[in-house]
C-alpha cells in the first residue's frame, strides 16, 4: 500500500477537466489540493538563483520568493505567510522540501494529511516533478483532444489559436504515454474525463484504490468545495461549481468547424483511437492547412527539446540535492 503522505499531483492537457478532478480529490477528508499555484516549475527553473539551500539564509530568500510575490499565487492559499516562511527556513535544505512544506501547510489548514497540487503543465515537465518529488503519485486525466481544443478556443486567456491547441494535446499524449510506461501502476494512474462524468463513483473508487485511500462519497459532490478552491476570477470554470454534466463529452462536434475536425482526424487519429475515441470519418485536410499545423507542431517540440537541454546543463551547476525530504 502506498505511504500515507506520498504527494498527489493531477495533470493533463489544458482543457481536459483537471479542475473538476482536483475538486473531487479535495473533497476527500484526507486529501487537500490547493487552487492552481504558480511556484513549483518557476522555482525549479530558477533554482540556481536561490543559492546553496544548505545555508539557512538562502532558504529564507527562497521562502520569501514563494510567500511574498503576487506571481506565485501564494496569497490564494489563505495561509500565514510568515509562519510558512519560517517553516521553510527551518526545514530540510532542498527545493522540493520548501515546496512540500507549503503544500503540507495548506493541507494542515484544511485538517488533512495528504497534499499535492494540480496543474496541466506538469504533464510536459515530468522530469522536473520527479526530481522534486520522487515518491509522488500522479493522476493523468485524458479527454478527447478535439474537446480539449474546443475548450481552449473558448477561454479568454488562450491566444495561440487552433493549431497550437491541437499540437499541445498531441504532445501531452505522447509525453505522458512514455511516463506511464516508466512509472508503472504504483505511481501513475490514468482515467478518461468522459468516464469520470458518466460514472463518477466507479472512477473515483479506482482513483482511491490507487492512492491507498478509502473512497469517500462526498467526492461526488465537488461543488461543496468549489468556492474556496476555485478563484472567482476564473469565470471560464464556472461549470465546476455545478453538478456533473455528461453532455460535455463530444462538444467538439458542434464547437469545431468541419475543416478543424478534418485536421484533427488526420493529425490525431491514431492517438484518439488508442484512447477509445471514434473518428469523424472526414476527408483529408487541405495540404496548406496541414502544413501550417506541422510547422506549429515542430516548433513546439523543438522548444521542448531546448528546455530539456538547458535543464541538463543547469543540473551540472546545482549545489546540493533538490528532492523533497519531508517525512512523517
Amino acid at each position: 500500500m502506498p505511504a500515507p503522505e506520498r504527494p498527489v499531483f493531477v495533470l493533463g492537457s489544458p482543457g481536459s477537466g483537471t479542475t473538476r478532478l482536483h475538486l473531487m480529490l479535495h473533497a476527500h477528508p484526507r486529501i487537500a489540493l490547493p487552487p492552481e499555484t504558480r511556484f513549483v516549475l518557476p522555482a525549479y527553473e530558477r533554482r540556481l538563483a536561490f543559492g546553496d539551500l544548505r545555508k539557512q539564509s538562502n532558504r529564507a530568500g527562497l521562502a520569501q520568493w514563494i510567500t511574498g510575490r503576487e506571481e506565485t499565487r501564494f496569497h490564494q492559499l489563505g495561509l500565514d505567510a510568515r509562519r510558512v516562511a519560517e517553516r521553510i527556513t527551518e526545514g530540510p535544505p532542498t527545493l522540493g522540501s520548501a515546496l512540500g512544506i507549503t503544500f503540507r501547510a495548506y493541507a494542515e489548514e484544511h485538517g488533512k494529511v495528504r497534499w499535492g497540487d494540480r496543474r496541466p503543465a506538469y504533464a510536459l515537465h515530468m522530469g522536473e516533478m520527479l526530481r522534486l518529488f520522487p515518491d509522488a503519485q500522479f493522476i493523468h486525466l485524458v479527454r478527447d483532444g478535439r474537446d480539449c481544443a474546443a475548450s481552449l478556443l473558448g477561454r479568454p486567456w488562450w491566444q495561440r489559436g487552433f493549431h497550437e491547441a491541437v499540437a499541445t494535446w498531441a504532445q501531452v499524449m505522447d509525453t505522458t504515454r512514455t511516463q506511464a510506461r516508466k512509472l508503472g501502476p504504483d505511481s501513475w494512474h490514468e482515467l478518461r474525463f468522459e468516464d469520470l462524468v458518466a460514472d463518477p463513483e466507479s472512477q473515483l473508487r479506482r482513483v482511491c484504490e490507487y492512492l491507498g485511500e478509502e473512497y469517500a462519497p462526498e467526492m461526488r459532490e465537488p461543488c461543496r468545495v468549489a468556492e474556496p478552491a476555485v478563484p472567482a476570477r476564473t469565470t471560464w470554470r464556472r461549470r465546476t461549481r455545478g453538478a456533473l454534466d455528461s453532455s460535455r463529452a463530444e462538444n467538439w462536434t458542434t464547437r469545431l468547424t468541419p475543416a478543424q475536425i478534418t485536421l484533427c482526424d488526420e493529425v490525431l487519429g491514431d492517438r484518439l483511437t488508442s484512447y477509445g475515441y471514434g473518428l469523424a470519418g472526414a476527408v483529408r485536410p487541405d495540404p496548406a492547412e496541414l502544413l501550417r499545423y506541422r510547422r506549429v507542431e515542430v516548433l513546439r517540440r523543438a522548444a521542448h527539446a531546448k528546455r530539456r537541454m538547458l535543464d541538463r546543463l543547469t543540473r551540472v551547476r546545482e549545489q546540493g540535492l533538490v528532492a523533497c525530504q519531508l517525512v512523517g
